[in-house]
């Protein structure tokens, strides 16, 4: 069997919509939710597509089969696919990259930094998002080095880091430190993760301003900081 006809688990594909977070927040986007991932963070929002529990409801879909419906939802116009999870690092996405490459659309991939692929040189941006601790996981350092490595042909890679509390905001300012060169994104956390839930958008912006005024306060400037903008207009809906 050829890696394109290789089944991926895929939990979801929608769009085109707007990113909702990180560097490339509002750009047009047809996103494709892998299933599975190698970590399960305490107050993760895609428990649909990490946990083993919902395997049954993961499509196995060849690299061909999945570019057909980017391009279907797309309309052959070329934009930019995001591919997430789960942790999509742990399935080979290489060559559905090549194919939409091939018709002039970009990549954008987030993983946490636990896997390192070749094909990460071929992604338009590398994001790396290492789960702070709240999350209850714990960095691979040696393994995120390798990941900064394998993306370095990528035309931009970014670390993003999620803060939900004082801890996570000092560790933050840690990781920063030791990668100094790497562009940062932090987004404050949505500790409601239900779907049936509503989110506030005022509860949003309130936890954003709280990261603000804490960044402003210590004359931290390196940061760049953004709302889950998703969340402000969907809640915790899927496929939006």
């Amino acid at each position: 069997m050829s890696a394109t006809d290789r089944p991926l688990r895929i939990a979801e594909i929608f769009g085109p919509t707007i990113q909702g977070e990180g560097a490339l927040i509002g750009l047009p986007t047809v996103f494709v939710r892998a299933g599975g991932c190698d970590y399960r963070c305490s107050w993760c929002d895609s428990l649909h597509a990490v946990d083993s529990a919902f395997r049954d409801s993961w499509a196995a879909m060849s690299s061909t089969e999945v570019w057909a419906r980017v391009r279907d939802l797309s309309g052959g116009r070329p934009l930019t696919v995001s591919i997430s999870g789960g942790n999509p690092a742990i399935q080979d996405f290489g060559p559905l990259i090549a194919m939409g490459r091939a018709e002039g659309y970009g990549f954008a991939l987030e993983t946490q930094g636990s896997v390192a692929r070749d094909w990460f040189a071929e992604l338009s941006m590398l994001v790396l998002s290492p789960k702070p601790p709240s999350s209850g996981q714990v960095p691979d350092w040696a393994v995120f080095d390798d990941c900064l490595r394998a993306g370095q042909g990528a035309s931009a890679v970014v670390m993003k880091i999620v803060i939900f509390d004082d801890t996570d905001y000092a560790w933050a300012r840690d990781v920063a430190d030791s990668y100094p060169d790497l562009p940062l994104v932090l987004q404050p956390g949505n500790p409601e993760v239900d779907p049936a839930v509503p989110v506030a958008a005022q509860d949003v912006a309130d936890r954003l301003l709280w990261l603000v005024d804490k960044v402003t306060a210590e004359g931290w400037f390196r940061p760049r900081l953004l709302p889950q903008l998703h969340v402000m207009l969907w809640g915790n809906r899927r496929g939006v």
